[in-house]
């Protein structure tokens, strides 16, 4: 088994060097702790999100709402509406009933314990220990797909994922320590998003290629084995642009519960394998072709039709349509438009 403690200084010592600067982050080995609420968010922010997309997000959110309270007062519609363009929008829903009861049941303060994190509404277990270890400095084992590919590549792992996470989550567990808690889990993040990566990693870069056991077997990349998926399932959709007489946009609210809930949309048939042509108003509708998006469980194919009339919508500027809309509803309304 690879030494342990060297690997945890060896790769803290890398991290002071090279650590990228953030705008949720304080800098390696300084003692600054980061307030509790750009932890938390940029946290919710960058599940299933990359760093470089999450970044203007979180600026804008923190411009906006600079406290927890802040965005606990917000309206559901208005979150809803900033969060366009980041996906999984039931994360949305989740931060905003997690700073609510933030705001409401701990007067705007944080819990500074795992325990009383992972009982705030949408907290889990990864982002209560990642909040426990970066914000108040205390040890915690932070594990997420970047720290799952590091250890399954410094000990061989075998074992494919999913079956694999509790035996990597053990390992990682190994390297949990009182010493600079809040610096290690961002180090381990920072060398598996750009050393370590899933594909070409940089081995002749990293600080732990000396105790990496699957860099001795000759094929690091090799790790971690996956369980082979599924294949996506592939649904089909109608999406309808309606403009009236002084070009504004006819959208709806979506449902609060289920895909996209709660978001502003375009009106659309159901999604299935076949759909029926369910035009929301009268109108001459003329097809405009169509678009793709894929989801986390499947994949999607949306046929876009434009037309003019009025209704019972929430008419809006196209300019502020596409500003504020889910991407796939802003994909299928650059192809309206585009008309």
């Amino acid at each position: 088994m690879p030494d342990v403690s060297s690997l945890r200084a060896a790769l803290l010592d890398w991290y002071d060097a090279h650590a990228r600067s953030l705008p949720w982050r304080a800098p390696p080995g300084s003692g600054t702790r980061t307030e509790p609420y750009r932890v938390w968010l940029s946290e919710v922010m960058l599940q299933q999100t990359t760093v470089p997309h999450a970044t203007p997000y979180f600026e804008r959110f923190t411009t906006r709402w600079p406290t927890v309270s802040d965005l606990a007062a917000v309206e559901d519609a208005d979150l809803m509406a900033a969060w366009a363009g980041l996906g999984y929008y039931a994360r949305a829903r989740n931060l905003l009933a997690c700073a609510r009861a933030v705001a409401r049941d701990h007067g705007g303060v944080f819990p500074d314990t795992e325990t009383a994190l992972l009982a705030l509404p949408g907290v889990g277990a990864y982002t209560a220990a990642a909040v426990t270890a970066i914000a108040f400095d205390r040890p915690a084992n932070v594990v997420d797909g970047n720290v799952e590919r590091v250890m399954s590549r410094l000990f061989a792992v075998e074992t494919p994922l999913p079956v694999a996470r509790p035996e990597l989550k053990r390992l990682a567990a190994l390297f949990v320590s009182d010493d600079r808690p809040g610096d290690w889990p961002q180090a381990l993040m920072d060398l598996g998003s750009g050393v370590c990566r899933p594909k070409s990693p940089s081995c002749e870069l990293c600080p732990l290629a000396f105790g990496c056991e699957g860099l001795k077997t000759g094929t690091p990349a090799r790790y971690p084995l996956k369980t082979k998926k599924a294949e996506r399932p592939h649904r089909l959709g109608h999406a309808f642009v309606l403009r009236d007489a002084q070009g504004r946009i006819g959208l709806v609210r979506r449902p609060d519960k289920g895909l996209l809930g709660g978001m502003v949309g375009l009106p659309t048939s159901d999604w299935s394998s076949t759909p029926a042509f369910d035009a929301p108003a009268a109108a001459d509708w003329t097809e405009a072709g169509g678009v793709e998006h894929v989801f986390t469980h499947f994949s999607l194919t949306l046929t876009v039709h434009v037309g003019r009339g009025d209704g019972d919508f929430l008419w809006t500027p196209a300019d502020d349509a596409l500003a504020s809309l889910p991407t796939v509803f802003r994909k299928a309304l650059e192809r309206g438009l585009a008309v």
